[in-house]
Parts: structure tokens; C-alpha cells; sequence
């Protein structure tokens, strides 16, 4: 996030929320939103589902799913043609603004209204809204970055921000909100194919250098493989061993029968775990994980906070991961010899820019928000005050990118995906309690369609794609538009992602999760 939490009760005077269902996925969150609604804010969900928030926004535009970029690109149409974007903050801190201007005098309201469903009344009053109030926060989460062109949807949030000056102050910004605890930190620390800790390129020599000088090692020069990439490879047998720590791609990837496949085809697999997951029942060897509760580290949470976390019991496993790691280390030949996760951290702030201020010492009372360049420095609250991370703010000329699969007639309902409050955070339901609240998937289908199939709230249905076919309950409601159906991916008796699309962003390789093509029979 560029901001903080906390601005969107003090600060902001509107929120836009873009693919959030924010009181569901990020509950927190979600609670801050309706506080601010209540003392005033205005609300603007787009959301092609019927949202908890929507009953309470101001503006509920339900969207076309997958139309995100001509709905973007048709709010800045409207807004540079009625001269409501903030002309010094484009002139002074922004470029390619021609390029930008090029590109959405294209996109009308007429034709952003027939592709996206939205009306051109709606489209008129939310750009106003918009564009007109002085600080406005502007929120998305996988319902933006879920598509083929998930990069160009963050990028086209990034123009309508800049174009109407709404960055660099408290309750402005685009903020992206994570979707799994601590992944920010995963991010933070590394755990991407392209980038050391602090985002610092593998391929830039000198800060390559910098790390092999610190660790002893020679380290490669090329970027790795993203997730997708890895099973691709395994699939064609270019990689022969995994090693997966916290994850259940098996339940949560997308195509996950291509991930299935994937594992079968490895000839070592290690699984590091707290339950026997469905990805782990390929292992050749479990290892037993450490729980939150049983750590001794840091989380960093959406907003760049990196905060202290302390283990409230002993490790049932005995130790925590990062001794088992460190074990595995040395057995491969490269001791390492950290004596607590404090000398961890230590050494990894030591040698990224952005967290070089922050000491265990100093988040012993709370936590600080990177970049904190020196110990003296409060952390950053707000990014790009002054000046963007380039310099200038980079405006671009984004075309509308169609979903690669979309329904037809074999296929005729388009599935969109997401997550349940009652399994919040949470894959696969091992906990008793979690079951009984809520112990199966319950598809949402609309009225008009269940009528039209034969079926009614609460019997079975048999939810086909290119990829397989499962089951599941089916929940009649108007939540979803005609032609829809909606699921979560929580359930492995009724696994989601087996059917959900192959399609990727070419950049990110993150899984089209929000669009594929199905079609829906009473099983």
C-alpha cells in the first residue's frame, strides 16, 4: 500500500474499491471501511458480484468481469475531457501524458458502457466523484491482479491515481491489499525469482556482489522460475525436486490438475507442513512445520509494517523452520550459523536499503513502516511525498485485453472465484470449528439460471470447464448476475481450481483465477 490503514478512518474522504470484497478477504480492513462510511466517507465498490459493501456504497458498478482496463481508461476519458485532472500534479511530477490522452479518447462513455455493463450515467458521476474530491483512497485486490492482463489493471489503477494528483498524501494512494498473512514479508525477504531481499535485482552486478561478498558464495545471474514455471517444468521433467514450505498449490494454484501432474512426474519431493495437505500426500518426505504461534520473528503486513512476532508456546516439531533449514543447509554443504532469528534479520536489514533503520530494538513497541533508511529515521507512512521511486510518475497508454477464455456456446457461464469470511486466510479446513461454520462449497447461481437448469437452493450441481469437472451445493441468489457463478477455492471436496483457467499474466504469472468458461448442470 502507499498509505496507511489508519488514513482510511482519519484521513479519507472516499474510498473506490476495485475487485475487494474487502470485508470478507481482509475483515480488518473491511470493519475501517465501514467506520469511515459511517462518519461520512463516500464508498464506490466495482464489483461484478453483490458484495456485503456494496448494500452500503454509494455507487455499486457492477462490471463485466475481466473489463477493468476500458472501465479505468473510460473514467479518464470523461475526466481529461471535462478538465477535471490535476494539472500541476502532471505537469510537475508525471510523464508520457500525450501517450496516456492518445489512448482513453478511445474509450467513451457509450463504448465503455456496452463492454463493461455500467451505465454511462454511473460512469459520468463516479469520474466527478472521483476526480473532484480532494483525498481520495483507491483500493484492489485479486479481483484486479487474478487476470491475464492483471499487471496492466495495477498500471491502469496507477493512471487514474496520478491523473487526478491522488498519491503522496495521507488518505490518497493506490492501495494494493495482500491477499495471504505476510506475504508482503515473504516479498520483503526475497522469496521471488528476480529480486533479493528489499527488491534489489539478481541481475544488477553490483548488488549481486554485494551478496556474494556477504554469504561466501558465487550466486547465479539469471532470474529464476516463477510458480507456474516450476510445474511447467516438472510436467516436461526439467525439474526433477521440490522443496515446498507453507503452501498447498495442489488446492490453491490454478489448473490445479496440471499441478497434480506436475508433482507425480517429480522424482523427490519435500513437503514442510503442519497437516497432511493435499500437496504434501505426493511427498516423499514430510517435514513438521512450526506455527505462527510456535515462531519467533517478524511479520510485515500490508501497509509495509513490519512488526515483532512472538512464539507463545515451544515448537511442537522441536524447532522452528528456520533451524530446520539451516540444518538441510549444512547437510548440503553451506553451514550457516545463526544463533536467533533476530541475527537473521540482522543481516538481511544490513544489506537492504529500505530496512537498514529497522532493529529489533526499535519494534519492541511498535511497528515501523519501510523504507527506514537509518535508526533515527520514524518510517514511512506515505510513498512518493515528494517524488516517485523513477523520479517521475510514468503514465501509460493501456488497451482493453480480453480474458483468454470467455464463455461460448459449450461453455456458456463464466465462473469467478474468490473467498469466504468463515475460512478466512484459511485452504484447507482442518479445524473443527471452521467446519462447523461453514463445512462445504455453496455455489452461487442466479435465480434466472437456476430456473432455467432445474435447480434448487441446496441441491447439487455438477460445474464443468476444458480442464475437469466438480461438485458442489448450489446457493440460488441475486449476489451474481445472470450468466455467472461464483465459488470459493476453500473446499477439497469440492476443488475449485481444478477447472479455473491455464491463462497467466505473462509478467507475474499469476493464474486467471477471476474469468473461465464452465458450463452447469443438476448433478
Amino acid at each position: 500500500m502507499t498509505n496507511s490503514i489508519n488514513e482510511i478512518t482519519t484521513d479519507a474522504q472516499l474510498m473506490m474499491l476495485i475487485g475487494t470484497n474487502t470485508t470478507e478477504a481482509h475483515p480488518i480492513i473491511g470493519y475501517k471501511m465501514r467506520q469511515a462510511k459511517r462518519n461520512g466517507a463516500k464508498l464506490i465498490v466495482v464489483d461484478p458480484r453483490r458484495i456485503d459493501l456494496a448494500e452500503e456504497a454509494d455507487y455499486w458498478l457492477r462490471i463485466n468481469s475481466g473489463t477493468d482496463i476500458p472501465f479505468l481508461n473510460g473514467l479518464m476519458h470523461i475526466i481529461i475531457k471535462e478538465g477535471l485532472y490535476d494539472k500541476n500534479f502532471v505537469e510537475t511530477r508525471c510523464e508520457n501524458f500525450e501517450a496516456l490522452e492518445s489512448t482513453v479518447k478511445n474509450y467513451t462513455p457509450d463504448y465503455v458502457s456496452k463492454l463493461t455493463g455500467i451505465s454511462e450515467d454511473d460512469l459520468y458521476a463516479v469520474a466527478r466523484l472521483y476526480a473532484t474530491t480532494d483525498r481520495a483512497m483507491l483500493f484492489y485486490t485479486l479481483g484486479i491482479t487474478e487476470h491475464i492482463c492483471g499487471t496492466q489493471n495495477v498500471m491502469s489503477c496507477a493512471n487514474l491515481a496520478m491523473l487526478t494528483g491522488h498519491l503522496g498524501r495521507p488518505g490518497t494512494g493506490v492501495n494494493p491489499i495482500r491477499g495471504q498473512n505476510n506475504v508482503q514479508g515473504a516479498c520483503d525477504m526475497g522469496a521471488l525469482p528476480n529480486v533479493y531481499s528489499g527488491y534489489q535485482p539478481v541481475i544488477n552486478t553490483d548488488v549481486r556482489k554485494k551478496f556474494e561478498q556477504a554469504w561466501g558464495v558465487s550466486l547465479p545471474d539469471k532470474v529464476g522460475l516463477m510458480i507456474p514455471q516450476m510445474f511447467d517444468a516438472a510436467n516436461n521433467g526439467q525439474v526433477k525436486a521440490m522443496y515446498i514450505l507453507g503452501e498447498n498449490p495442489v488446492l490453491t494454484d490454478p489448473n490445479s490438475n496440471h499441478i497434480r501432474k506436475g508433482l507425480d512426474k517429480l522424482e523427490f519431493l519435500v513437503v514442510q507442513e503442519l497437516f497432511l495437505t493435499e500437496t504434501a500426500e505426493y511427498a516423499d518426505v514430510i517435514l513438521p512445520a512450526a506455527s505462527f504461534a510456535e515462531t519467533n520473528g517478524t511479520f510485515t503486513s500490508t501497509e509495509r509494517r513490519v512488526q515483532r512476532v512472538r512464539k507463545a508456546i515451544e515448537p511442537v516439531p522441536g524447532q522452528g523452520n528456520w533451524q530446520t533449514i539451516m540444518a538441510m543447509s549444512a547437510k548440503m554443504g553451506y553451514p550457516m550459523e545463526y544463533n536467533d532469528p533476530e541475527e537473521i534479520w540482522d543481516e538481511m536489514a544490513s544489506l537492504s536499503p529500505s530496512l537498514t533503520g529497522i532493529t529489533y530494538e526499535r519494534l519492541e513497541e511498535k511497528g515501523i513502516q519501510w523504507p527506514c533508511q537509518s535508526c533515527d529515521h520514524p518510517g514511512t507512512a506515505c510513498l512518493h511525498a515528494a517524488s516517485f521511486t523513477r523520479g517521475k510518475g510514468l503514465f501509460q497508454g493501456i488497451d482493453h485485453i480480453p480474458p483468454q477464455e470467455v464463455p461460448d456456446e459449450e461453455y456458456p457461464f463464466l465462473l469467478n472465484t474468490g473467498r469466504i469470511l468463515q475460512h478466512y486466510n484459511v485452504t484447507t479446513p482442518y479445524s473443527k470449528g471452521i467446519q462447523s461454520m461453514w463445512s462445504e462449497e455453496h455455489s452461487e447461481v442466479n435465480p434466472d439460471d437456476a430456473c432455467k437448469l432445474g435447480v434448487e437452493n441446496g441441491d447439487m450441481i455438477k460445474v464443468t470447464s476444458r480442464r475437469g469437472s466438480i461438485t458442489a451445493r448450489a446457493k440460488v441468489t441475486d449476489r451474481v448476475p445472470p450468466g455467472m457463478i461464483w465459488m470459493s477455492f476453500h473446499y477439497a471436496a469440492s476443488p475449485t481450481n481444478a477447472i479455473t483457467s491455464e491463462g497467466l499474466d505473462p509478467i507475474t504469472k499469476t493464474g486467471e483465477y477471476k474469468v473461465a468458461a464452465v458450463k452447469v448442470e443438476k448433478a
